[in-house]
């Protein structure tokens, strides 16, 4: 059996969206430049006809692995989450104990990170660092410096916004 992998209502939105875009879309767009391409001729010497047909097959290995990870993803809704210790959806705030410098980040899945939204993989460093943490805990963190330590300020149970599109 495959392990389930979690995911925020919002990354998975996204993600039935992107496999229904590529289905409803970019199949058919790409099944009539197939066509159109077969339209003009010798389908050895064809570059149009060879790039639609190299374009199918990302498209079909695209949706292929788009319904698996729907499929093996567990939705998980940070909203209906308690508590101070960080865990996955978890919107957390970090104090820099040198500099006081504070960030805030949402663990969210794999699929879904963006660290310039402040959205950080579960599987990240920093995430793993930070995951079983209570506020008040003092992390050390991977940087590109070496290790930093930060303080735990504030978790919190929010919903995570909407992104607009998953990354490719």
């Amino acid at each position: 059996m495959s392990e389930k992998f979690p995911m925020t209502p919002a990354g998975y939105a996204a993600m039935k969206a992107h496999l229904k875009r590529l289905k409803d879309v970019d199949r058919p767009a790409n099944s009539r430049a197939i066509e159109i391409a077969r339209g003009h001729g010798d389908l050895s010497e064809n570059a149009d006809y060879s790039a639609a047909k190299e374009e199918q097959g990302l498209i079909e290995a695209k949706i292929r692995e788009l319904e698996a990870k729907t499929a093996l993803a567990e939705v998980i809704d940070p909203t209906k989450l308690s508590g101070s210790k960080v865990r996955f959806g978890a919107t957390v705030t970090i104090e820099d104990t040198d500099s006081g410098e504070s960030s805030t980040y949402v663990i969210v899945g794999e699929h879904e990170a963006d660290i310039k939204k402040g959205r950080i993989s579960i599987g990240a460093p920093v995430a793993r660092a930070l995951i079983g943490k209570d506020v008040g805990d003092t992390v050390a963190l991977p940087s590109a410096k070496g290790k930093r330590e930060v303080e735990v300020t504030k978790v919190e149970w929010l919903e995570v916004p909407a992104l607009e599109d998953l990354p490719s």
